[in-house]
């Protein structure tokens, strides 16, 4: 690339930049609404014919869900307002075009020329996805944020869905799960052998290993699943999206640290075809949208989670901890999982390297630049 092209594409990012800042900037006071999808056409006083993006995105969650649900409705707000109506990402909710296990399917396929997911849930057909959606005792959100920008976490996973047609952007960030909502205590490993329990990523087949029986369905299905008996425990989300799904209402017990989801990160997966016939100046705006709703994301997901734990006593459930020998444990044959999965996948080793080698390097800096949590 030559310096006149550098020079007139850093300027192009500029503007773009400033003209975003400023707009996602007015929708930071607006309440997230799914009716915004629509409002497209009276932001757009062109009309049609000035539409340049005009797509349907399907979501792993229900827009009615906070944090989870309306972090993607809250950057198709950004998108159409920045655009001047311009760049339309039409949400569609899960089951209503594809179920939330199939987006990246149907994207890969052309079926769909974008989608919003967890790429845990592709780990089936893609081993290393789970890396880049949720390690066991792994990062924290704002160090895979460190490692996703300025590490080789980009490259690495445009490279591993570039194989499969996708073009995969960095659009959503919330802090630990809960370790899950059980029926019963959970005092030792005992009580986890045996245990019928939902369970995503990486972190089930740790579960499996240790002796529970681990399902995998759409959060959706799990108040159902719970109520008839059909599963003792499950994990999904956090405090507040977990209880508005009802979680509360049937397992009293909801226990901490999430061990198995210290960070979860969505993402944007858009047909890699349909990328390259965008204009670079789209381009630019939806990965900056993106990024803003990864800020917006972990700002909400860190500051609603209180309130709801402090109203656990009022509804009769225990917010519990669960025994260091039991999180030892569990750490222990987590490493044992991430070990096989990369002897078996070159994509899974490279990545865990690569994460690896970051959060050595960036111990040296927190270890020292933080106070302890205890102090």
């Amino acid at each position: 690339m030559s310096n006149k092209q550098i020079t007139n594409r850093a300027a192009l990012i500029a503007v773009v930049m400033a003209f975003v800042v400023g707009m996602i900037g007015s929708l930071a006071v607006r309440p997230v609404s799914k009716a915004a999808n629509l409002a497209t056409a009276s932001a757009n006083p062109g009309g049609e014919e000035s539409v340049r993006v005009d797509w349907y995105m399907p979501i792993t969650a229900q827009t009615n869900l906070p944090v989870v649900g309306d972090n993607p409705v809250y950057f198709t707000e950004a998108m159409a307002a920045a655009s001047n109506g311009a760049v339309r990402l039409n949400v569609s909710e899960p089951n209503e075009i594809v179920p939330p296990f199939s987006i990246t399917d149907a994207v890969r396929d052309g079926k769909l020329a974008v989608g919003y997911t967890w790429l845990g849930y592709d780990q089936g057909k893609i081993p290393a996805s789970p890396l880049i959606a949720a390690v066991p005792f792994g990062m924290e959100p704002w160090e895979y944020s460190a490692w996703w920008f300025h590490g080789d976490g980009r490259e690495l996973t445009e490279a591993l869905y570039k194989k499969y047609n996708i073009h995969p952007i960095y659009c959503g960030m919330t802090g630990p799960e809960t370790a899950g909502w059980f029926r019963n205590k959970i005092d030792s490993l005992e009580d986890v052998q045996g245990l019928k329990i939902r369970f995503a990523g990486l972190g089930g087949r740790v579960m499996e290993r240790l002796g529970a029986s681990v399902t995998m369905i759409p959060g959706g299905e799990i108040f159902q699943a719970l109520e008839k008996g059909a599963i003792d425990a499950s994990e999904y989300a956090l405090p507040i999206v977990d209880q508005s799904l009802g979680f509360n209402r049937i397992a009293k017990f909801n226990y901490f640290p999430g061990w198995h989801q210290p960070f979860t990160a969505n993402h944007l997966v858009v047909n890699l075809d349909k990328w390259g016939e965008l204009r670079a100046q789209d381009q630019a705006l939806i990965e900056m949208g993106c990024t803003a709703a990864v800020t917006r994301n972990l700002a909400q997901a860190e500051a609603t989670q209180g309130a709801v734990i402090a109203g656990f006593e009022d509804i009769g459930v225990t917010a519990g901890i669960l025994p260091e020998p039991l999180l030892r444990e569990l750490q222990r044959v987590s490493e044992e999982v991430l070990e096989e999965e990369a002897a078996r996948d070159a994509d899974f080793a490279l990545i865990l390297a690569s994460q690896r080698a970051f959060r050595a390097e960036y111990a040296q800096w927190k270890s020292r630049a933080y106070l302890p949590r205890d102090f």
